[in-house]
């Protein structure tokens, strides 16, 4: 069996190894036809299994605890959600070459959700902030070992990448405007309540809609338990100042808490268009709004 790599492994992943993974591991799955899912994000390749199965796979060592942290939670977390969630039903073993773990999971129907269907949207807004409401009241009951792999990180270890994103765009966004607002989520209170779960990387693209309905929320990778701005980014990726404020009053958030939300969202915006604007527009477009939405808070 192989080992589990580093963040800059990339191994091959093709539609025949796919094909022979889930043969010999869930021979119950060796009819179903295998459709590659394009794009499917940076961290998975997912292919959609016959009509109710999708597999996804790590795509560097980066993921490869993803699979098996939501093989455990998400079962347990499912139940008590307002919105679907992708539940796996299965997890592969390294084989044929590829090296790490791997997930079958229940398909969700659905389109990505949009800005231009769901900025404007104060219920859609609602419908988020109760579905983060629900997330978190489960942390009480389910996190009361450590699980390392849970552990959130905190705002400050993205102190010294940010600063250099900062710079780095500081011919395309206001460097002065940036800073003090990275400065003031640096500075604000940090979460002093028990540590609640979070998605961990709640935008956009992570959200499905059914005639232009909220209706699922997928790619639970970045699950975790602490402080839960993390997840306030989805404010500054999908919504207008208006929905954003219904958001903001159904969560019933303190000023430290939003304020170390922007933070995140202006953070994760930054690494995202530094890291991949120059070669994909739709992301440009993406973390451009995140990043000015952010700013005017």
């Amino acid at each position: 069996m192989a080992t589990a790599g580093t963040a800059n492994d990339r191994p091959t992943i093709t539609a025949a190894l796919v094909r022979k993974l889930v043969d010999t591991q869930f021979p119950q799955w060796a009819a179903s036809p295998l459709e590659l899912l394009d794009p499917a994000g940076s961290d998975h390749v997912i292919y959609r299994l016959g009509e109710q199965l999708s597999v996804r796979l790590p795509r560097h060592g980066g993921a490869i605890r993803q699979a098996q942290k939501e093989f455990e939670w998400l079962p347990r977390l499912a139940p008590h959600l307002p919105l679907a969630i992708p539940v796996p039903v299965g997890v592969g073993e390294p084989d044929f070459g590829y090296p790490w773990r791997w997930a079958v999971s229940r398909w969700l129907e659905g389109e990505v959700a949009t800005v231009e269907t769901l900025a404007d949207s104060s219920t859609a807004a609602v419908q988020l902030a109760e579905f983060l409401t629900a997330l978190q009241r489960r942390g009480p009951e389910y996190a009361r070992e450590p699980h390392p792999d849970l552990t959130a990180q905190p705002l400050a270890d993205r102190d010294h990448a940010t600063r250099a994103a900062i710079a780095e765009v500081s011919d395309i966004f206001d460097p002065a405007a940036m800073t003090a607002l990275w400065n003031e989520a640096l500075n604000a209170p940090e979460w002093d309540r028990s540590p609640v779960w979070f998605h961990g990387d709640f935008h956009t693209g992570n959200l499905l809609t059914i005639d232009c309905r909220l209706s699922a929320v997928i790619d639970f990778g970045g699950l975790g338990i602490g402080d839960p701005a993390c997840d306030l980014m989805i404010a500054f990726t999908l919504m207008s100042p208006t929905s954003r404020a219904a958001f903001r009053t159904t969560l019933g958030l303190d000023d430290a808490t939003w304020t170390r939300g922007r933070g995140w969202a202006l953070a994760t915006g930054l690494n995202a268009y530094t890291t991949y604007a120059a070669t994909n527009p739709r992301i440009a477009t993406q973390t451009t709004r995140q990043i000015t939405q952010a700013l005017i808070g």
